[in-house]
C-alpha cells in the first residue's frame, strides 16, 4: 500500500512539473509569436504634408513695409515647386502575406524626402518595420538583410495611407524596393519595386 501512495506522489509531482513546464512554454510562445495579431488589424489614414505659404506673399499690416520703398521691377519668383514630386513608385507584391497597395518615394517642396504607402493592406504581426532596400522586390525574403538597406521605423498600420519620413542626409541612390519586413522572424510581408 505505501508503495502505491510513493508512486501516485511521484506520479503527481511529474505532472505537476510537467504542467508548469508546458504552461511555461505556452506563455513564452505567446509573447514570441503573439498569434492573436493573425485576427487583428489597423488602419490609418495620413494626409501628405501640406506646402508651406510663403511668408512674402499677400500684404502685409506692418507699416514700416508700407512705408518703405518698392523696387521699380519686382524680382521674378523662385521656381519652386509646391506639390510633392514623386521620383519613384511601385505596387506591393505578396510575399510571406498578402499584402497589396502602392509605395511611392516623394520629394518635399521643402527638399525632404518622404515614403508615402497608399491603399496598403497586410496582415498585422510582431516587430513590422518599413524599410528601403538596395535589392529588387520580390522572390526570396531571406536576401533583405545582406543588402543595404534604411529601416524607416514600426509600420503605422496594416491599413491605409501612411507617410514615412527619410532621415535627412540619407543617400537614397540605389534603394530600389520598399520592405514590410517582420524583425523578430526575419520574414518580408510584402514588397514593393521603386521604378
Amino acid at each position: 500500500m505505501n508503495g502505491l501512495r510513493g508512486l501516485l506522489r511521484a506520479h503527481r509531482i511529474l505532472a505537476s512539473v510537467a504542467g508548469v513546464v508546458v504552461l511555461s512554454l505556452v506563455v513564452v510562445g505567446a509573447a514570441l509569436f503573439q498569434p492573436w495579431r493573425l485576427f487583428t488589424s489597423s488602419s490609418l489614414d495620413e494626409a501628405l504634408p501640406a506646402a508651406p505659404v510663403s511668408a512674402s506673399s499677400g500684404s502685409s499690416n506692418d507699416p514700416a513695409a508700407v512705408a518703405s520703398p518698392t523696387p521699380a521691377t519686382p524680382a521674378p519668383p523662385e521656381l519652386v515647386p509646391t506639390t510633392p514630386v514623386i521620383l519613384s513608385s511601385g505596387t506591393f507584391l505578396s510575399q510571406e502575406h498578402e499584402t497589396t497597395g502602392a509605395a511611392r518615394l516623394l520629394k518635399l517642396p521643402d527638399g525632404s524626402h518622404l515614403l508615402r504607402l497608399e491603399n496598403l493592406a497586410s496582415s498585422d504581426g510582431p516587430d513590422v518595420k518599413v524599410w528601403l532596400s538596395s535589392l529588387e522586390a520580390g522572390g526570396d525574403w531571406f536576401k533583405y538583410r545582406s543588402g543595404r538597406y534604411v529601416d524607416l521605423g514600426a509600420i503605422k498600420a496594416t491599413h491605409g495611407n501612411q507617410n514615412y519620413a527619410i532621415p535627412t542626409g540619407t543617400d537614397i541612390t540605389g534603394l530600389t524596393s520598399v520592405v514590410l519586413w517582420c524583425d523578430r522572424f526575419s520574414v518580408a510581408f510584402g514588397s514593393a519595386p521603386l521604378t
